[in-house]
């Protein structure tokens, strides 16, 4: 898949999931196509029978995977809850790819999303000149994962206006969606199931009622718990990127990463890594995606405007794009942190001078 700037999971690893598939020697549920172990091993790594390695896809708790993999397997749909930036997307794409081969069958919610998006819709041409009828009728993803025993993916669940979110309260129970227009229902085949994400830190979040949380199992996925944790998760994106980018290798730029990652972790969450400063608190999430979009940023800047080496100052200016969200709080905050922190690690000084010189 070298003709698309971004290739579905199950594109871009096609050849673990293959080698995964032929080592499987485990039960596997109905409709999946690897076993719950394998499922795993490719979300978090493993080394084969024979050499082959399998990547990580996932860094974090794996107890975390097996309870989400676990919960697919039964006849509960799983719920990522997280702050921005955990992984939550991320995840259930790899989850949808291993389980089902095919992790497209997403609802992307927003506010205006409909409940046609989550049930079905019209050809209205063909619905005026025939009236209804199963040529008609316009399935959603949902829908056609039911038809075909497939995991569907519901991103953003709680930006989705409340009725359209109770809209899957009868398909998640009874495994089945009426549709009274045509005096039938569509009924689940095995292997269907639902993963959904969510987040309460953004705004235009809809609270989910109890019946809808109900039909969920959650699993929270935390932020990296060690710098370390977070350096490998963001250098190993930067890469996969600047391939597909064309932009230098990220390993040139590890010491970046690592100055990048830190200030993230200490400005989220409000200490120096030392312990011995309390910091303001910025109004923006500083993920651990953010960061891969500041690094991302800085190695084209050094690709196309320096000498293709990461430097302080190819970084500075996406750092402080990320911090600085809310113009009068946040670069205090901001201002603070670069003059009682930043400004005492003697070296960080060519990163100091670069910030100061964007203010």
């Amino acid at each position: 898949m070298t003709d698309v700037l971004r290739p579905h999971a199950e594109q871009e690893f096609a050849a673990e999931l293959a080698l995964l598939a032929e080592h499987d020697d485990r039960p596997r549920p109905p409709g999946w196509k690897l076993s719950p172990w394998a499922v795993t091993a490719y979300l978090l790594g493993a080394e084969l029978p024979g050499g082959a390695v399998v990547t990580p896809k996932y860094v974090g708790p794996r107890r975390l995977v097996e309870v989400a993999v676990a919960t697919l397997a039964t006849d509960r749909a799983l719920l990522l809850l997280g702050v921005p930036g955990t992984a939550k997307t991320w995840v259930s794409e790899h989850l949808a790819a291993a389980i089902s081969g095919d992790s497209t069958l997403l609802v992307q919610g927003t506010a205006g999303t409909s409940e046609e998006a989550v049930r079905y819709g019209w050809n209205y041409a063909r619905l005026l000149a025939e009236g209804p009828s199963a040529a008609a009728l316009v399935e959603s993803p949902l829908l056609r994962a039911m038809r075909r025993g497939a995991v569907a993916r519901v991103e953003e669940l709680t930006r989705m206006p409340g009725d359209v979110q109770d809209a899957l309260i009868t398909l998640l129970s009874e495994k089945a969606l009426p549709v009274p227009e045509l005096n039938t229902e569509v009924q689940a085949r095995p292997g269907f199931t639902v993963i959904a994400t969510a987040n309460d830190r953004d705004r235009g979040v809809n609270e989910l009622s109890s019946a809808l949380r109900r039909r969920f199992n959650t699993v929270v996925l935390p932020l990296p718990e060690t710098v370390e944790d977070e350096v490998a998760i963001v250098a190993r994106r930067v890469e996969q990127l600047g391939t597909a980018l064309e932009l230098p290798a990220a390993p040139a730029g590890l010491a970046e990463i690592r100055r990048v990652v830190t200030v993230f972790r200490e400005l989220r969450s409000g200490v120096s890594a030392d312990g011995r400063t309390t910091l303001k608190v910025p109004s923006g999430t500083l993920s651990t995606a953010e960061a891969i979009s500041v690094v991302t940023g800085g190695l084209a800047l050094a690709a196309h405007f320096g000498d293709g080496v990461l430097r302080p100052s190819d970084v500075a200016a996406g750092i402080v794009g990320a911090v600085v969200q809310d113009p009068s709080a946040d670069a205090v905050a901001w201002q603070e942190y670069l003059e009682t922190v930043v400004r005492a690690r003697p070296e960080w000084n060519d990163f100091y001078r670069a910030c100061r010189d964007l203010a």
